[in-house]
């Protein structure tokens, strides 16, 4: 009797990651068919949508396995960037690669696979572990710790059964000589950075044409008037360039975005460390990856950017929806919307968007 090879739908960006993903697969024994999600309807030339499906084509032929092509793009409108352009208008900066991970690569698309393609798993060129452990997937980071994407994925805690991240193991200069050896196209490609529907054109100049930009108030903590900025959306916490103040303190110190507040004014001092720094925040949306309700105080790890250094806290249930985190040391330009995950060594706990935060 000859078993039925396990079934797995990668899908392929165009990257080095996903590619050897693939390669991966293959030699543990998995039957794969890699498709290619396009999750943002561009056809400029600034778009790598072209280039990277090319990339992916090439990579398939190579391996000889199945590739399809799926448009997502308006699901990606609907469950992402509608968010994302909510967020932008109430002063926050979102992080849509967080939410596209949980609603389109780990949730629609997952879905389509398994049901529609009769899958068993789907895969990804992700840096991340899932474990098992007593009947309970859990999220580790990956042996990589400069590549670790487990920040990206701390939200993802159901269906981690049905979900392969082969790469883990592999450190990138390793999975980078396996493509070179191999002869991937790829093999030298860059990894994408920034957010992906943005690719390379302006932020302010894409955002500013979905979002109706309204100048309003520069002003320090005293509530003194010291400027007018450009729409709130084009500034960030802790952004010192561009806010053309000049030297008005008598310090001649540099001026700092401290706060974003929903009423279109921006605040400002010129003592960076001080007041951009935060003793505790309080996050909403939690998403647990742990098998329980958090009812007591747990002392654990957080990042609130990624690839930030893990800083030691307590996390304090305040009711099912909101907890107040304190921090052992403070923290610089922690920013209302995004999100801050939890560690508890090499285990993600999961995480939650910031809502507010407390300065010293």
């Amino acid at each position: 009797m000859v078993l039925r090879k396990k079934k797995v739908i990668v899908g392929i960006s165009g990257g080095v990651d996903s590619s050897v993903t693939i390669y991966v697969l293959l030699k543990m024994g998995y039957k794969v068919l890699a498709i290619y999600m396009k999750n943002w309807e561009e056809n400029s030339k600034k778009c790598n949508f072209y280039k990277d499906l090319y990339d992916s084509k090439n990579v398939c032929f190579k391996f000889n396995v199945i590739f399809k092509k799926i448009n997502f793009s308006s699901e990606y409108w609907e469950n992402v960037f509608v968010m994302f352009l909510k967020e932008y208008n109430i002063g926050n900066t979102p992080n849509p690669d967080v939410l596209c991970n949980k609603e389109i690569k780990f949730k629609i698309f997952l879905n389509f696979a398994i049901n529609n393609l009769k899958a068993d798993y789907i895969s990804t060129g992700h840096y991340s572990y899932i474990k098992k452990i007593k009947n309970h997937f859990y999220m580790l980071c990956s042996f990589d710790k400069n590549k670790d994407q487990s920040y990206f994925l701390h939200n993802v805690n159901t269906n981690l059964n049905q979900i392969l991240f082969p790469v883990c193991f592999l450190k990138k200069i390793e999975l980078r000589y396996i493509a070179r050896k191999l002869k991937l196209i790829n093999y030298k490609k860059k990894d994408s950075t920034g957010i992906c529907f943005i690719g390379k054109k302006n932020f302010n100049v894409f955002i500013n044409s979905f979002i109706y930009i309204k100048p309003g108030f520069i002003i320090t903590k005293n509530s003194q008037i010291v400027g007018i900025h450009k729409g709130i959306i084009n500034y960030t916490i802790g952004q010192r360039k561009g806010l053309n103040i000049g030297s008005i303190n008598k310090n001649k110190n540099p001026w700092y975005v401290i706060e974003k507040i929903q009423n279109n004014i921006i605040i400002v001092q010129n003592k960076k460390h001080y007041l951009l720094n935060s003793k505790n925040l309080i996050t909403k949306k939690i998403y647990w990856n742990i098998n329980k309700v958090l009812l007591k105080p747990l002392i654990c790890f957080i990042k609130t950017r990624y690839k930030q250094k893990s800083n030691i806290c307590v996390i304090i249930p305040i009711d099912s929806k909101y907890v107040i985190i304190n921090f052992k040391k403070p923290i610089i330009s922690i920013t209302k919307g995004q999100f801050v995950v939890f560690y508890l060594g090499e285990f993600c706990l999961g995480g939650g968007i910031i809502k507010f935060k407390t300065f010293l």
